[in-house]
């Protein structure tokens, strides 16, 4: 029985701890924002899509030269990837400032999505809604022609 009970104890001793302890590489992340401007409008729209990574280490790792992804919200996708040097702790940094533009050509409310990809692994992402309501040449056929600028 003393067994039990001093199991008991330990399990809820360890809960407790668990909350507070924050790894260091959280504390190095930096958090990611998205924002689209404008953010409504009628078709065809064109937004400018802008992310920002705010905090966090300048040489955080795994957003050093990443692949970018630009996800649509339409079951279509964007992908690129840059040409870096070796990461290099300490030194290599991080890019902040990510942007693309994007015409929405008929209405609806797409969840658009950017990632951070290390190979096949998305390490971080941000997204947001853009409101597109019907415009004159609102024919209701698929959305969108983009283009990616500020790799």
């Amino acid at each position: 029985m003393k067994t039990v009970v001093f199991m008991i104890l330990l399990a809820g001793s360890a809960a407790a701890i668990a909350p507070n302890d924050v790894r260091e590489d959280d504390k190095a992340k930096p958090s990611i924002t998205m924002r689209a401007s404008p953010s409504a409008g009628f078709s065809p729209l064109k937004v400018v899509l802008t992310v920002e990574l705010k905090g966090g280490a300048d040489d955080f790792a795994d957003y050093y030269c990443p692949t970018i992804e630009w996800v649509w919200g339409d079951d279509t996708r964007a992908e690129s990837t840059g040409d870096c040097d070796p990461y290099e702790a300490g030194k290599s940094q991080i890019q902040r400032r990510y942007t693309t533009s994007r015409i929405f050509q008929t209405a609806g409310n797409p969840r658009v999505e950017f990632r951070l990809k290390q190979k096949d692994k998305v390490v971080g992402s941000g997204s947001t809604r853009v409101n597109v309501r019907p415009g004159l040449r609102d024919d209701g056929g698929t959305c969108c022609n983009s283009s990616v600028n500020d790799r």
